[in-house]
């Protein structure tokens, strides 16, 4: 059942963010996170939420045992005297990484076919791996007192049809942002009404929380500095700053003006990757776009990425900012 959120409500929703798995987790280096780039995405982010002046001191809301320490940290008796922060409303939806992708390549999760033994043990041995970086991923915010809530998509009711969102219950996403937390989805296994099951990417996720939730802007936050003309690792890979989506769903490419404007932009994807890589990234993202939602892709734990996070990019985009903005062509 899908929740019938008020113009009002909507409104209230500020930013959707993706945080790239390529950008948080080591790519090459299996079921491993990128502790640096995590650390520094959670303060940014802490940075953005704040409404107001931000208290001096961070409360962290993470009490569990951390590894190689036998002690729980735990600042309970400061709470006491703290002073509620107040949080603007952010939702996150993290990509897997190196965590998910090589189990249900190796099963064929993403291709469906429950039946098949080898598919079911895929499916399992994937949640398994997603929800353990969503659970990271959680604490990470959590220590920068973010009140994070971790939300699975299989469990909190998101299904699909041949790929595509057939169901989603909101209502949980929805409670949870009214009660002051911050939701964080991730990719995820699930059931698919054709295929008997597949990998709901996060892409896929943020494209169907924009339609619902309709934030001011959406940030996606990659490893690399934004949408190029072609693998960036090529040689004279053009950054492209400003990609403009048509009326028809269709996008060209405004900033800088390429001497081929026709020509499509050359994406690479790994070869581990179940979910379509930047490509799936520019489609969801130019769907969002045209719902007149502005969407900025850029690179993550970068002063960049800071000043997309703030909302700085909403009127006009600096000179000296480099990302990718994609924008509905009014």
């Amino acid at each position: 059942m899908e929740l019938n959120l008020s113009e009002s409500w909507s409104r209230s929703i500020r930013c959707i963010v993706k945080l790239g798995g390529a950008a948080i987790t080591r790519k090459n280096e299996l079921e491993t996170i990128h502790d640096e780039n995590l650390e520094i995405v959670a303060c940014q982010l802490r940075q953005a939420m704040i409404e107001g002046s931000a208290p001096s001191k961070v409360i962290g809301m993470d009490w569990s045992k951390k590894p190689g320490s036998s002690q729980i940290s735990c600042h309970v008796d400061e709470l006491g005297d703290h002073e509620s922060t107040e949080f603007s409303r952010f939702v996150v939806v993290h990509g897997a990484g190196s965590f998910g992708h090589f189990q249900a390549s190796r099963s064929g999760v993403h291709k469906g076919g429950l039946e098949k033994p080898i598919v079911k043990a895929g499916f399992v041995a994937t949640r398994i791996s997603v929800t353990s970086l969503n659970l990271e991923i959680v604490r990470a915010l959590a220590r920068e007192g973010i009140p994070t809530i971790g939300m699975s998509p299989f469990p909190c009711g998101w299904s699909t049809s041949k790929r595509d969102v057939a169901s989603a219950d909101l209502s949980t996403v929805a409670k949870s942002i009214h009660s002051g937390f911050v939701p964080v989805l991730h990719g995820d296994a699930v059931l698919d009404n054709i295929l008997g099951c597949t990998i709901l990417s996060g892409d896929v996720i943020i494209r169907h929380l924009a339609e619902h939730l309709k934030p001011e802007y959406v940030v996606f936050l990659t490893d690399v500095l934004g949408v190029y003309d072609r693998p960036p690792s090529e040689p004279d890979a053009v950054l492209l700053k400003e990609i403009a989506v048509e009326e028809d769903g269709g996008w060209k490419v405004v900033n800088p003006v390429l001497e081929h404007t026709d020509k499509k932009v050359e994406t690479s994807v790994a070869a581990h990757d179940t979910t379509g890589g930047m490509e799936t990234k520019i489609s969801e993202a130019a769907m969002i776009a045209k719902l007149g939602i502005d969407v900025y892709i850029v690179k993550a734990a970068t002063t960049h990425s800071q000043r997309a996070l703030n909302g700085e990019l909403r009127d006009v985009v600096p000179e000296d900012w480099l990302g990718t903005v994609i924008r509905f062509s009014k």
